[in-house]
Order: C-alpha cells, then sequence, then structure tokens
C-alpha cells in the first residue's frame, strides 16, 4: 500500500486547493453568518466535475477513486464545513447507493443528473425515532394496485432542498426488512422543511421530510425488496470515509490558522510561538492529523481495492472526528481570548467538527462496529 499520492490525484488536489482559496474561503464566514446555502458553490463543483469524481464516465462521471473524493472534501473543509459536508454527502449518500444498487435505467435516469450537477443528493435514513437503531425505521410503504403508497418522516437529512429526487428507506407492510425507494422530491404528499437551528455547520441544508400517501411505482425501488438496510450499511461505510476527511480538513484549517497566529502574536517581548506550551501543542495537533489522514487514506484505498474496509472506515471516522474536536479546541485556546471571536474563525471549526461525532454512527456506534468486527 502506497500513500504517495499519483499524478491525477495531485491534480485534483492543486484543482481544488486553488477553487477554495479562490471562491470557498472568502465567503466562509458570511455564509456562516448567514445560513445561506452555497448553490453557486456547488454549480462551480458540478461544472469542475467534481460533483460525480468517482462514478464511471458513462454515467457523467469522472471515474476517478475514493481517495480523490477523500482529497476534494478535506480541501473543502479547511475553508468551509458546510459546504465540504454538503459535498460529501451529495456524493456518498445521495449518488453512490444509485450507482451501487442502481438498474441501468435508474443510473440514466437518477445518477446522470446528479454527475452533471443538475440535482444535489440526499438520502433519507434518520427518524425521529431511528437513529443509532435504525432498524426501528416506522416509514412504511403498502403495495396496492401496482403502486406503493409510503408514508413517514425522516430528521437531520442533508441536502434535501435541493435535490429533485432523495433515496429513503421504508418497511413493506407484511413483508420483512427495510427496501430503499427513490422518491421524487415534487411528488404529491411530498413536504421538506428546514426548521433546524443548529451549533455549526449553518449554511449547510438540514431538512425534515414528511412523506403523506406518496404514490410510486415498483421501478421506484433501489435494489431488492427487504435489502435496504444491507444497502444502507454499506452506504453509510463509504459516507463514514468522507466524514473522516471532512474532520481532517476542519482540524487542518483550524491547525494553520493556530500556527500563524502563534508565529504572529507576541506577549513577553516575543511570539507565543517560541513558548514550549505552545510548540508543544502545535507539534501534537500536526501529528494527530496526520495520524488522521493515513487513516483515511487508508480506508479509501482499501476500498478501491476491492476489499473490506468496514473496520477501517470505522475507525478513520471516530479518529478523526474526536481528533478534529480535539484539534479545534487547542486551536481556540491558543488565540486565547481571540479565539472566542467569531472574526479569527477557529470557533465555527470547532462548532463544525462536533456534528463529526454524532452524524453518520456517533463514536460509541463507531466503538461498536470496531469491537465487532473482532468477533466481540
Amino acid at each position: 500500500m502506497n500513500f504517495e499520492l499519483t499524478k491525477e490525484q495531485q491534480m485534483i488536489q492543486e484543482m481544488i486547493r486553488q477553487f477554495v482559496q479562490e471562491k470557498v474561503a472568502p465567503t466562509a464566514v458570511d455564509r456562516d453568518r448567514s445560513g445561506e446555502f452555497p448553490q453557486s458553490l456547488f454549480r462551480s463543483l458540478g461544472e469542475l466535475g467534481l460533483l460525480g469524481l468517482p462514478f464511471a464516465e458513462e454515467y457523467g462521471g469522472s471515474d476517478a477513486d475514493t481517495t480523490s473524493f477523500a482529497i476534494v472534501v478535506e480541501e473543502l473543509a479547511t475553508a468551509c464545513g458546510s459546504t465540504a459536508l454538503g459535498y460529501s454527502a451529495h456524493v456518498s449518500l445521495g449518488a453512490a447507493p444509485i450507482a451501487a444498487f442502481g438498474t441501468e435505467i435508474q443510473k440514466e435516469k437518477f445518477l446522470m443528473p446528479l454527475c452533471r450537477g443538475e440535482s444535489l443528493g440526499a438520502f433519507g435514513l434518520t427518524e425521529p425515532g431511528a437513529g443509532s437503531d435504525a432498524g426501528a425505521t416506522k416509514t412504511t410503504a403498502v403495495w396496492n394496485n401496482g403502486e406503493f403508497s409510503i408514508t413517514g418522516s425522516k430528521c437531520y437529512i442533508t441536502n434535501a432542498s435541493f435535490a429533485k429526487f432523495i433515496t429513503i428507506t421504508a418497511k413493506i407492510e407484511g413483508e420483512e426488512g427495510i427496501s430503499a425507494f427513490i422518491i421524487p422530491t415534487n411528488a404529491k404528499g411530498v413536504t421538506i422543511t428546514t426548521p433546524y437551528e443548529k451549533l455549526g455547520l449553518h449554511s449547510s441544508n438540514t431538512t425534515e421530510i414528511y412523506l403523506e400517501d406518496v404514490r410510486v411505482g415498483e421501478d421506484a425501488l433501489l435494489g431488492k425488496r427487504g435489502e435496504g438496510f444491507k444497502q444502507f450499511l454499506h452506504t453509510l461505510d463509504g459516507g463514514r470515509i468522507g466524514i473522516a476527511a471532512l474532520g481532517v480538513g476542519l482540524a487542518e484549517g483550524a491547525f494553520r490558522r493556530a500556527l500563524d497566529y502563534a508565529k504572529q502574536r507576541t506577549q513577553f517581548g516575543t511570539s507565543i510561538g517560541s513558548f514550549q506550551a505552545i510548540k508543544f501543542k502545535l507539534a501534537d495537533m500536526a501529528m494527530q492529523i496526520e495520524v488522521a489522514r493515513t487513516m483515511v487514506y487508508k480506508a479509501a484505498w482499501l476500498k478501491d481495492q476491492g476489499r473490506p474496509y468496514k473496520r477501517e472506515a470505522a475507525m478513520a471516522k471516530l479518529y478523526a472526528s474526536e481528533m478534529s474536536v480535539d484539534v479545534c479546541d487547542e486551536a481556540i485556546q491558543i488565540h486565547g481570548g481571540n479565539g472566542y471571536m467569531k472574526e479569527y474563525e477557529v470557533e465555527r471549526m470547532w462548532r463544525d467538527a462536533k456534528l463529526l461525532e454524532i452524524g453518520e454512527g456517533t463514536s460509541e456506534v463507531q466503538r461498536m462496529v470496531i469491537a465487532r468486527s473482532y468477533g466481540l
């Protein structure tokens, strides 16, 4: 296993870094204050071919690998966690299940517009009573007269307000297991609301979805009946690589700001970066970021090799998310009183990082996944 980036990966990294510097970073603070979703940024990401990055060219993708996807998420997160989360969810939760389990017709109808940026990807799994216990799904699908009638609700869903269709999970009445359905968001009976006031990730679109007697045909089924549970577990494994990369990016962004501040801020006649207490903080932060990045690349590499990666993805997500919160917290501490002020941005990164310990499987769930992989 070689973690040296390929020429293609280096080109993608250089392209996204320039994009972040010119387009994402200058407006990140304003987006955090306004909560406005960055539609123009996503149009630009589509024009760059990044919204379909890891998917086959025949469906409008760029046929890149998972490591390239992780690189894009990381670089976006160094400036704006909200943009990075929207991008990661679009690829790993919205488009990936269709690419993995969709029929050719479904891929042409749904995956292609996602790759082209004509719609953002969204995935409706969580419910008010079904979070970590996703098997407790209450949304139901009733088969009657050649169509399904779906009723239920989903919460904490990313990107749904900007999606033309969304994959949701539901139990088919009278059958075992959970099934997945692709639902047009403009279908009769679909209501999408955005009532949340969040701690962080203010410009990420987070919604509730209500389904009331939504009628769809059998062609709306994604994959086989009753196999939705397997499908979303597979989907979450890949999504955790994206969340881990997001954690690395937020931590990297906070570290860069803390490092610059430590070199410039003077106390007692010298820069605070010359004090051992600050040096050691920065050294630990740099080390933790590098460890997390390596874990992300390993999980991505295993996925691309077609090898088992569930444990490695859980480890990367767990370590990177908790590391990100810790590094952002230390960045605030290095800034002192200024770190508590919005002007210096590290407090925003800390607020954004906290979600990563919760979304796509809490830290506690990741520890369960890892323990189970060892037969515990």
